[in-house]
């Protein structure tokens, strides 16, 4: 029989539950496996077998004091820590949504919305192709695996019992909503000025011949022209992927300061 004082009990609950908390909000943060195709059940399994590989290599955790308002106060700086590392990568995604939803406002598909069974929203159709094939190549080029050690080395840059509020960049997670409606611009620019000459020539046809019904002709056009511009500008997507997400990925590794 082993014998094990209430504190030592204690201290091992805390090894184990303290880095838990953290692995576990970033579990149901995390883009990807925190959608709602991941039932609940597989999170927590996975946020579990992810813990029980990585708290051997981890120092020990400061004494827990039962529970005490300090044990509360650590447990909520791990899954901020968590929450933030996770929240980083949803920018690249949303970059995708926003572009898209500039392509088809332009082309007139911004009333085509669907139901994203994803994250429960509505968006429109060119966003969620752009989304789901942003995914298919984070997950090809093994973006996962590299947030997972992302999540590791952040065990070794904020070990537990480090205050978050001292060492989370907030300021930087804010103002990366400007990278992201830059990038969707940046993204989008080359179909929505080219629809947008396709409109204005037919602004400038409504005035030269009146009794043209540029509702009729020019409402179909512009669609159909702007699915085939979408489609060529497919050849440089690769290249606009790896470039925002190397620069996703490195952001989630810079928003933790170390001491």
């Amino acid at each position: 029989m082993f014998d094990l004082s209430f504190l030592q009990i204690e201290q091992m609950v805390g090894d184990f539950f303290l880095p838990f908390f953290r692995i576990a909000a970033f579990m149901m943060s995390m883009p990807l496996i925190s959608t709602q195709y991941v039932p609940k059940t597989i999170r927590l399994i996975l946020a579990i077998a992810f813990s029980v590989a990585i708290v051997p290599t981890l120092p020990a955790v400061p004494l827990l004091d039962g529970l005490s308002l300090s044990t509360y106060l650590l447990v909520a700086e791990q899954m901020l820590i968590g929450v933030a590392i996770g929240f980083s990568l949803h920018i690249m995604f949303q970059i995708f949504a926003i572009g898209g939803q500039m392509i088809a406002n332009q082309m007139g598909l911004g009333f085509a919305s669907v139901n994203d069974p994803a994250n429960g929203v509505s968006i429109v159709v060119v966003g969620q192709y752009y989304m789901m094939l942003s995914m298919m190549l984070f997950v090809t080029m093994n973006g996962h695996l590299i947030m997972f050690q992302t999540l590791a080395e952040s065990f070794t840059v904020l070990p537990v019992g480090v205050s978050a509020l001292d060492n989370i960049q907030f300021w930087q997670i804010v103002n990366s909503a400007t990278w992201m409606f830059q990038a969707a611009v940046v993204m989008a620019l080359p179909a929505v000025t080219a629809l947008l000459i396709v409109n204005v020539s037919f602004g400038v046809m409504s005035k030269a011949a009146p009794q043209l019904n540029i509702i009729a002709v020019g409402f179909p056009f512009t669609m159909t022209l702007g699915i085939f511009i979408t489609w060529m500008t497919f050849s440089g997507f690769l290249g606009q992927f790896e470039k925002i997400s190397s620069h996703a990925l490195a952001f989630a590794g810079q928003i933790l300061i170390a001491k």
